[in-house]
């Protein structure tokens, strides 16, 4: 189903069918964006993933008004949390003139919307700033509403959340819309929940099965296969008998691990839980290690990634070797190991090898799954790379989106 169709079917319009010449075009962004003791951003994808909405919107003669939060400043002014840095990104790369108040809401903002001149476009200070932003005030978007004509969501790792700029707001501005980055983010986690390609491939890892417990239950009646690594592991293989040491175990979930175990093998779906494993009796840098099967652990050890084995076996299901089935569609989230550290990363660096050079539809979603690929230099051979980690699990998880639904019903 194409991106447009989808949308309709959702009750949604997208920037491209809304007439934007000599508006203004509120655009909620997300430009959460780490960044370091001087301010200097050092991981700018968020910023450029929305990129193309904004240039469409400037292309379309309109004024362009960008917001969203950085951080949490809990209602405080600060300039670690300001969004200056963000400003100074976009007049560098978009070469036009970025003017940001010292507030999203109240005069300097009102003075700076309505003196804009063509071309210049008015970034709003942290939204989160005020307080309003994550109490979902109504009086606060009203605040917001009142500086637009027209508003576009582009911030999909917000639209999780019920908060004011995605939640309050559009419901105020009737003219509403999805942009680029949330059509497209919208397109591929549709199609995974709704109408994969076969075979499917759910490659899983990360700390905690509680995190994504309703990942897994949904993902169970539609995939092929699916693949279980990271310290999540653990607690399936404790579940199975295995003493993994002193290893991250969620003993807590080890029941629900055994009922996710069993209803994998009632559907007769094959579940691939790592054979071996890097241990160390402490995580340092210098910690030495070892590789251990499973059932081979001393007391101590902690196992902190895949080991060579896994990393096999992993690959050939990734990638169809041997006696496995090409699959046409993998989603992956979650690292291997605390890929952090180098001298752990081994696994999660060939686990991103292996999915990026499949000739599958890739999505990768989640902060830690996109930090890898990036550190393995394999962004550009992903398929879609999600910008929003909860969003994206929650997505997945077929929870309700309050800042998908509050888009519904906009008029052109």
């Amino acid at each position: 189903m194409e991106t447009g169709a989808l949308l309709k079917q959702l009750g949604l319009l997208s920037i491209r069918d809304l007439h934007l010449a000599n508006k203004r075009v509120l655009i909620r962004c997300d430009f959460n964006v780490p960044q370091d003791a001087d301010g200097i951003i050092t991981d700018d994808s968020r910023i450029r993933a929305t990129v193309p909405t904004i240039e469409l919107a400037r292309k379309a003669d309109a004024r362009v008004i960008l917001c969203s939060h950085l951080g949490r400043p809990k209602g405080k002014k600060g300039p670690k949390y300001s969004l200056e840095s963000v400003g100074r990104w976009l007049a560098e790369h978009l070469s036009c003139e970025v003017l940001v108040p010292d507030d999203c809401v109240g005069d300097a903002a009102i003075h700076l919307v309505a003196n804009q001149r063509p071309g210049q476009i008015v970034l709003l200070e942290n939204l989160r700033y005020n307080e309003g932003e994550e109490q979902n005030s109504e009086d606060f978007a009203r605040k917001l509403a009142d500086l637009c004509d027209v508003y576009i969501c582009d911030a999909f790792g917000c639209v999780h959340r019920a908060h004011a700029s995605v939640s309050a707001l559009p419901k105020l501005v009737p003219v509403r819309g999805a942009g680029l980055l949330l059509e497209k983010e919208i397109e591929y986690l549709t199609r995974l929940m709704t109408n994969p390609e076969t075979p499917y491939v759910a490659l899983l890892g990360g700390a905690k099965v509680s995190d994504k417990i309703e990942v897994i239950e949904s993902l169970i009646p539609l995939v092929d296969r699916l693949v279980i690594g990271g310290a999540m592991a653990y607690t399936f293989l404790t579940a199975q008998g295995h003493d993994m040491g002193n290893s991250l175990v969620e003993k807590d979930h080890l029941q629900l691990a055994r009922h996710l175990l069993q209803r994998c093998e009632e559907k007769g779906l094959p579940v691939h839980l790592p054979v071996d494993h890097v241990v160390v009796q402490e995580v340092t840098a210098d910690a030495p290690m070892r590789i251990v099967g499973n059932g081979e652990f001393q007391p101590g050890d902690i196992a902190v990634d895949i080991g060579p084995q896994t990393i096999e076996r992993f690959s050939e299901v990734l990638q169809g070797r041997h006696d496995a089935q090409a699959p046409k569609t993998i989603l992956w989230n979650g690292p291997m190991g605390i890929f952090e550290m180098d001298r752990f990363a081994t696994g999660t660096m060939a686990i991103a090898k292996a999915v990026a050079h499949t000739t599958a539809t890739t999505v990768v979603g989640g902060g830690d799954s996109v930090s890898a690929v990036r550190k393995a230099g394999v962004t550009p051979l992903i398929s879609h790379v999600s910008t929003g980690g909860g969003a994206s699990l929650e997505f997945l998880s077929g929870k309700p989106m309050p800042g998908i639904i509050a888009l519904r019903g906009g008029r052109r």
